[in-house]
């Protein structure tokens, strides 16, 4: 049976997993691929901590360069995560004509272009399953599975923390940082979460998503990021009160010729499947113009989900080294002289509906005056909860508003803080139920 050398960079949680089942189900691996997958070098700053598995010590190394000039080895697995050195190792390991399998969605935002148009050159296929979604299959789905769709519209969950955290909220009533707190001592946050809480990991995702779906390079500076840290009980309450939960989604649509990619807390229906994902787990509602509406739905990360992706990816480039191919599929799902710019739409651009939280002195006529500047910059309101407990010296406003456009509702906001009867920032979130409800 032939033999495939494999070679590891980052041997951390996930390259722990992937090296426990690359050992564990190597007869499985075997039957499904017809060659045998042989792990020939690990590399890692730290080469003595007890992993708790049973290795040969002797292909631990330090050195990266053992690696990747070691002519055997045609597989490089990159999973240490950053933008450097992680780049210019996986440049190089095309460049000597190994194939590549990373899960670093970073990277991949960032420096997509140029990895892809390196892979071409080199004639080497890159795998990415492992960089969104964990063990949900969404990149390969998206190349193959759906690859005779026009994707009208994507909306994820691709953030177990903001999820988990949110969803704690939610069931619980507790607060936001009380929650954090706790999700760190449980090892569901990192000890600094702001890529997580911030939006920024879910961004990393959508930006990849994207370039998949519409075959476009993202500029991952125009994605709109916004997190969750604002978001109170008071929230939490009154939007379960008027049918919604909250949730940080991914977003995306094509539209004229332009795309929507943002990501921010984002009301949906309490009827709709994604409003029933909770706690660490990912789902991803992804809409073709053929196939309608779909879920795909799992573990979001982790070791051995995030190392499942991961030795697919291998064992998908084992298959085309046997056969001698490369670029069966194209990396990013279209041909690579197919790929064009497309505009992602300002924030200030998109319409929606919006939920609205304002904190206003108990006096008469309050109400009217936040109506009638709304209504000045043409958004109309479809329903309103005022309720009579103060906090914080005032008393909260909700409303929910029909359709508008993201500047005119900005600007009424604007005007609306600056009243002498408001307090604070006014607190806004967006709203999509304008979908199926995929039941």
């Amino acid at each position: 049976m032939k033999n495939i050398y494999v070679g590891l960079v980052g041997f951390g949680t996930i390259g722990t997993g992937v090296v426990k089942i690359i050992d564990e189900n190597k007869d499985l691996i075997e039957k499904r691929l017809g060659c045998s997958l042989i792990l020939k070098r690990i590399c890692d700053l730290d080469i003595t901590t007890d992993r708790g598995i049973s290795l040969d010590k002797g292909i631990l190394t330090t050195r990266v360069d053992d690696l990747l000039n070691d002519p055997e080895i045609s597989i490089v697995i990159e999973l240490i995560g950053g933008i450097e050195p992680a780049k210019s190792i996986i440049l190089r390991a095309m460049e000597k004509g190994k194939h590549v399998v990373t899960a670093n969605k970073a990277l991949l935002a960032h420096h997509g272009p140029e990895l892809i148009d390196s892979a071409f050159r080199n004639q080497v296929d890159i795998g990415f399953e492992g960089s969104v979604g964990g063990g949900i299959p969404i990149i390969r789905s998206i190349k193959e599975g759906l690859a005779a769709n026009r994707i009208i519209s994507i909306l994820g969950i691709l953030n177990g923390t903001a999820n988990y955290i949110l969803t704690k909220m939610t069931d619980g009533g507790g607060k936001f940082q009380e929650i954090l707190r706790e999700a760190q001592h449980n090892g569901f946050a990192e000890a600094d979460p702001s890529l997580d809480i911030e939006g920024i990991d879910t961004a990393h995702k959508l930006a990849i998503l994207v370039s998949l779906c519409y075959g476009t390079k993202v500029n991952f500076e125009a994605i709109y990021t916004e997190g969750i840290s604002r978001i109170t009980p008071l929230d939490i309450e009154y939007t379960k009160e008027l049918g919604y939960r909250i949730k940080l989604l991914a977003i995306s649509k094509g539209t004229d010729g332009e795309i929507e990619a943002r990501v921010h807390p984002t009301l949906i229906p309490a009827g709709h499947l994604l409003s029933k994902v909770d706690g660490t787990f990912n789902a991803i509602f992804l809409t073709g113009d053929a196939v309608g509406s779909t879920l795909f739905y799992g573990r979001g990360a982790g070791k051995m989900p995030t190392a499942s992706a991961v030795v697919g990816d291998i064992m998908e480039a084992a298959r085309n080294i046997m056969r001698g191919i490369t670029q069966r599929v194209p990396t990013f799902s279209y041909q690579t002289d197919a790929l064009q710019a497309m505009k992602v739409k300002d924030i200030n651009d998109i319409s929606t509906r919006y939920y609205l939280r304002f904190s206003a002195q108990d006096q008469p006529g309050v109400l009217s005056k936040i109506s009638g500047i709304l209504g000045k910059y043409g958004i109309s309101i479809s329903s309103v909860i005022q309720k009579g407990r103060q906090v914080l010296g005032a008393v909260p406003i909700f409303m929910l508003t029909h359709e508008a456009k993201e500047a005119n509702v900005r600007k009424a906001l604007k005007e609306i803080d600056a009243l002498p009867v408001t307090a604070g920032e006014t607190m806004i979130i967006r709203i999509e139920d304008q979908f199926s409800l995929g039941e």
